[in-house]
């Protein structure tokens, strides 16, 4: 089976000032379809550039990119956006929500651009939203929700209308460990149910370390290019998992506490209200 995504002789050059910066140098890769990759490295190695090309976002210098039969690095700006629009879903470390919409629609918003009617495109954005746990923020603007339920906002916005490939720069970025966790196994689950190619720029080794495919970028070259076996993917993202629980569990417990001792203040205080009617 061909890959889905492709690329051949890949190199980007960035003029600065005087000085000619090779972001990316001769890089050649494959994804195939259904494949949750993790593009990782250190901050300037290249991986977030590797990402935008990938994506049509930004031009090669030199070299070809090929989603599916489609060479996108030959394509017109307007072709690009066409095909983005077509095939491509994004998810943000910012997140990108529009801030006057609720979340439902905002997860609605690229259904809109396929001339999807109201009524439907809304319907969908709930069932996506539902899917994600956000069955009662449907409503709620971006101010009104928490960076991980904004997270899985744009999630669901990516998720909306099933595209080919989705592409998510740093999206556990902004968000602490246990979010980031909740994420992280959303994005597989909904990947592997769907069959969508995920690829994902991260810094997070326990995060890539769960992916179908790792690719590791060292000075805009690709250092490595491994797939785990499969027995070792299932172990790792049970882990995740089992870590995920025990922090539930334990933010359960702790709002468990506290409520009890809200409870036994109160209960404390109007004991001391009766006694103290009791005396006059």
């Amino acid at each position: 089976m061909a890959p889905i995504i492709r690329t051949v002789g890949l190199r980007k050059v960035y003029a600065v000032g005087k000085e000619r910066v090779v972001a990316l140098d001769n890089v050649d890769i494959n994804v195939e379809k259904g494949e949750f990759c993790c593009i990782v490295g250190q901050s300037g190695s290249g991986k977030s550039t590797l990402l935008n090309q990938l994506a049509g976002l930004e031009k090669p210098t030199r070299g070809k990119v090929f989603i599916g039969k489609h060479e996108i690095s030959a394509m017109t700006e307007n072709e690009l956006a066409a095909f983005r629009q077509a095939h491509l879903g994004f998810i943000f470390q910012s997140y990108n929500l529009l801030p006057s919409m609720t979340a439902a629609e905002n997860v609605a918003l690229p259904l809109m651009f396929k001339g999807m009617g109201r009524r439907q495109r809304m319907a969908l954005a709930k069932q996506e939203l539902k899917s994600m746990g956000l069955a009662s923020r449907m409503n709620h603007l971006p101010t009104e929700m928490s960076g991980g339920q904004q997270q899985r906002v744009g999630i669901a916005r990516a998720f909306v209308s099933r595209p080919k490939v989705i592409f998510a720069d740093e999206p556990t970025g902004n968000l602490d460990s246990k979010t980031s966790r909740q994420v992280l196994l959303r994005m597989l689950e909904m990947s592997k149910k769907e069959q969508i190619t995920f690829v994902m720029v991260t810094h997070e080794p326990s995060l890539a370390a769960c992916a179908d495919r790792i690719i590791t970028i060292l000075d805009g070259k690709v250092q490595s290019d491994v797939v785990p076996p499969e027995e070792e993917r299932i172990r790792r993202r049970q882990a995740l998992a089992d870590e995920l629980a025990r922090d539930e569990a334990e933010e359960a417990a702790r709002e468990k506490a506290e409520q009890a001792a809200r409870q036994a203040q109160k209960n404390a205080g109007q004991q001391t209200s009766a006694a103290d009617a009791a005396a006059k």
